[in-house]
């Protein structure tokens, strides 16, 4: 039987009179540090969202469920966050306009609440990427997958990352997308170029800049001459054309004032990968990390891998993902003053332009609507998930990214021997700390 469901109200009320006594100590260290140096404090409190993010979450949860600082406010219960998510006229996207927009040489869909343009583009690349792709999608992943895995077997090694999941990455870009690059290393170089400066330069250093407007233009450069000849393709035999989204993009008939430029269909076409290379590789290599640390879950996920029936092995799949996201926090920009939480104990004003960060990370660990959080279940309800984001903004692209996802790790969990190598080979590599490079696996028979 699952535990009864606490409202926010009632946690608050408990834990107003428990004290911080027995908290693992984060916020008394962060305001101390605070009161010497500002920087040192934030320096502090970014180490350990990196390294200790479920206590740090759980303390603040129970007795800062809004953490104001002096450059962001971190958001950590569930009804909080999913109020920031939710709300697009006061928590905006504005703030990724500045790093994504020049990058692609326009405006972005993405970094637009509710405007004309996000409307009818979001509409549009919708219908593009359906449910009803997902059994193609499972199909070429898998096809891809075992050629790499089979590859490895013999070696009794494969490195993961580089390898297979964004080797997968790549060709889904390529074959479904219709968004190959030149090669797989520079579709992967744009990819991360321009990500990093998105989403992992706060700091906003100029040559990480710098180095996303190049990716940038090279990458838009390459479309233009892509477009051209797939436009080609589809003139001459439609039926004969590759059947990706791009080539789909060109055979949509829409009326004359509603169609695309075809600098807007490229921009769209750009973020197909830009939404999907990171955040997928990335989460592979998080699932990989619980599932191997846990010698019961390894066994049950590699029993579920075997399976025709995929739907048990992908709840395995987001369980796993819970228990440590690659996206752990989604930016905001508040565009006017709002009073978060509202109405309850914690209720926080937040000035306009504050930055705010929405953890989603923790939101999934908050006990008010996550029942048992700490346990490892298969039959949590949908909504109490958000790898892909919640609200205006959620991954319009979830059902093909959650089937590359679950089949690329299906297909790894299917091979023996699967396991965890000692450091240094073992150790997961990571650029900038934030995006993994490099972790190589034992696969097959162990050597004695």
């Amino acid at each position: 039987m699952n535990p009864p469901e606490q409202t926010s109200a009632q946690v608050d009320a408990q834990l107003s009179t428990s004290g911080r006594a027995g908290a693992g100590g984060y916020l008394d260290r962060y305001e101390a540090a605070a009161g010497k140096d500002p920087a040192d404090a934030l320096a502090l409190l970014a180490g350990w969202l990196r390294t200790d993010w479920r206590p740090l979450f759980a303390e603040l949860r129970a007795h800062r469920p809004v953490l104001a600082t002096p450059v962001f406010t971190i958001v950590t219960r569930f009804a909080d966050v999913t109020e920031v998510l939710s709300r697009g006229e006061v928590f905006t996207v504005a703030g990724y306009a500045a790093r994504l927009d020049p990058a692609l040489g326009g405006p972005v869909m993405l970094t637009r609440d509710g405007t004309p343009l996000n409307r009818r583009e979001k509409g549009l690349m919708q219908v593009m990427l359906p449910p009803e792709d997902v059994p193609r999608v499972r199909g070429l992943v898998a096809e891809v997958a075992d050629a790499v895995l089979d590859a490895a077997l013999p070696h009794g090694r494969v490195e993961v990352v580089g390898d297979l999941f964004r080797h997968v990455c790549a060709e889904v870009s390529g074959r479904y997308f219709g968004f190959p690059g030149p090669d797989r290393p520079t579709l992967s170089r744009w990819s991360r170029a321009v990500m990093t400066d998105v989403t992992a330069n706060l700091a906003g250093d100029p040559g990480i800049h710098a180095a996303s407007l190049s990716a940038g233009a090279e990458m838009m450069d390459y479309l233009r001459a892509l477009l051209a000849e797939r436009r080609m393709a589809v003139a001459a035999d439609a039926a004969r054309a590759p059947q990706d989204i791009l080539s789909r993009l060109l055979r949509t008939r829409l009326p004359r004032e509603l169609s695309l430029e075809d600098e807007r269909l490229l921009v769209n076409v750009a973020g197909l990968l830009l939404g999907f290379m990171e955040n997928a590789s990335g989460s592979m290599v998080h699932v990989v990390q619980q599932v191997l640390g846990r010698p019961e879950l390894r066994e049950a996920v590699t029993e579920a891998a075997a399976e025709d029936d995929t739907a048990a092995f992908d709840r395995h799949v987001w369980e796993a993902l819970r228990f440590d996201p690659f996206l752990k926090l989604i930016a905001r920009t508040c565009e006017r003053d709002h009073v978060l939480a509202r109405g309850t104990p914690h209720e926080t004003r937040v000035p306009a332009g504050s930055l705010v960060l929405a953890a989603v990370a923790s939101a999934m660990f908050d006990e008010t609507a996550v029942p048992a959080p700490d346990a490892f279940r298969l039959d949590r309800p949908l909504h109490t998930s958000l790898h892909f984001g919640h609200g205006p903004h959620a991954c319009l692209g979830a059902d093909p990214g959650a089937a590359v996802i679950c089949e690329t790790l299906r297909r790894l969990f299917r091979r023996p021997g699967v396991r965890l190598l000692p450091p240094p080979e073992g150790t997961v590599l990571r650029d900038r700390g934030v995006f993994p490079d490099r972790f190589t696996l034992g696969l097959g028979q162990e050597e004695e």
